[in-house]
């Protein structure tokens, strides 16, 4: 149980403390309802450049790392289809350093001509350094397009080409800051050795000044029902084939996650998964696995494997597929369901032991929903029934609502 209090400011800013006596060094997470889903078609990548504007400086800061480096704190950021989270680490006798600097850049952005190009130059060289100078980079720039035809989530953070980020101009970058970095669409959580009212009153004074905004309503387009199982085969100067097989699932916050989640658990984490022996003994894949995307709007429940050499496409993905169809058909056993399901909750207790962990998933379980959820995401687990996952595997794992990659070695 992670115990915390939460307060609201008048300007919509959601604050939440866990106070942890035993650590000396506070997290102070600070996210943003806002990634890649909230572009423009025209203008991707938007999210992830402002990930970077962000520590280009502000009013009142020019240089945003150094005042933390000072007091000894670091700090980072990353951004999602979904969100985009800043994070620093500093000791907690220095925690005001951190309130300061990061109300700062959320109402002071410094808007420099210099910043934006110097930032647009470092996205351009990730974009072709990641995503089209690496073996398997272009992967997820071919699986979103073919996997959702309406929904945003069909490019990635990057972007969708090149061009929308060197094409921004200053009024592009001034209006999606407007819209999106207010404190009405961002969560702000902090653990550490804290006290709550401190931590409120810090809020309130660097924080509570800050104007919300009410301007933007989120209406994305929504992905129809897939109704045709679709294939592409592209060839690349990559070492070995890789194969990917998509399947629409719901998404993080709908009933049935929980169940899909562990449907992927069964199929592909771990030697004990359905699909491993395709590796161990019938030797078709030199390593294969299963996983969701995890995103708030429908996501992605995949299937990814390396191809051993000499291996037919065809003859790994029927195998993958008859794994598929006796999960479906058959279900789990006791003894299986059981284990991925302890796999799980060791997994998400883990994650609770560092601090900056739970600043940030307490944040995430907010901003889309209620932090107090946290509390019961391993019940939902534990709460999954064998004929919970055999009704989901038909659901899901369905030929219709399949999208296959085949991804060759020149």
């Amino acid at each position: 149980m992670i115990e915390f209090e939460k307060k609201t400011l008048s300007n919509g800013l959601r604050v939440i403390v866990h106070p942890d006596p035993t650590s000396e060094i506070a997290a102070l997470n600070l996210v943003y309802d806002v990634g890649a889903r909230d572009e423009d078609p025209k203008r991707t990548g938007f999210a992830h450049l402002f990930e970077h504007l962000m520590f280009g400086g502000s009013a009142n800061i020019p240089e945003f790392d150094r005042p933390l480096q000072e007091v000894g704190g670091e700090n980072n950021a990353f951004t999602t289809n979904d969100i985009t989270n800043y994070y620093m680490t500093l000791p907690a006798a220095n925690l005001e350093t951190g309130f300061w600097l990061e109300s700062d850049r959320m109402l002071n952005l410094a808007f420099s001509e210099k910043s934006l190009e110097v930032q647009r130059q470092v996205v351009i060289e990730e974009f072709k350094q990641r995503y089209l100078n690496q073996p398997y980079g272009d992967l997820w720039m071919l699986l979103r397009p073919l996997i959702y035809k309406q929904h945003p989530y069909r490019w990635p953070t990057i972007g969708q080409e090149v061009r929308h980020i060197e094409e921004a101009t200053m009024a592009d970058v001034k209006e999606f800051f407007h819209l999106h970095y207010r404190p009405n669409r961002a969560v702000l959580s902090v653990v550490g050795k804290v006290e709550p009212n401190h931590v409120f009153e810090l809020a309130e004074k660097w924080f509570g000044p800050i104007p919300a905004d009410t301007h933007y309503q989120r209406q994305l387009a929504q992905e129809p029902e897939q109704k045709a199982y679709r294939r592409q085969e592209v060839e690349r100067e990559v070492p070995v084939n890789s194969f990917h097989l998509a399947f629409h699932m719901g998404g993080r916050n709908e009933e049935n996650y929980q169940t899909v989640d562990l449907i992927s658990d069964l199929l592909g984490r771990g030697k004990s998964s359905r699909l491993y022996p395709l590796v161990r003994e019938k030797q078709l894949f030199s390593q294969v696995g299963a996983f969701v995307s995890g995103s708030l709007d429908p996501g992605v429940l995949m299937v990814s494997g390396k191809l051993q050499a000499g291996v037919a496409f065809d003859d790994a993905e029927k195998a993958v597929w008859d794994v598929l169809h006796e999960l479906s058909t058959q279900g789990p056993n006791d003894e299986e369901l059981e284990k991925v399901i302890n796999k799980v909750e060791s997994s998400l207790v883990f994650a609770e032991i560092n601090g900056l962990n739970k600043a940030m998933n307490l944040g995430s379980f907010e901003l889309h929903g209620d932090a107090g959820d946290i509390n019961h995401e391993i019940e939902k687990y534990r709460q999954v029934s064998k004929a919970n996952i055999q009704q989901q595997a038909t659901q899901v794992l369905r030929r219709e609502n399949a999208s296959s990659l085949w991804y060759k070695a020149l």
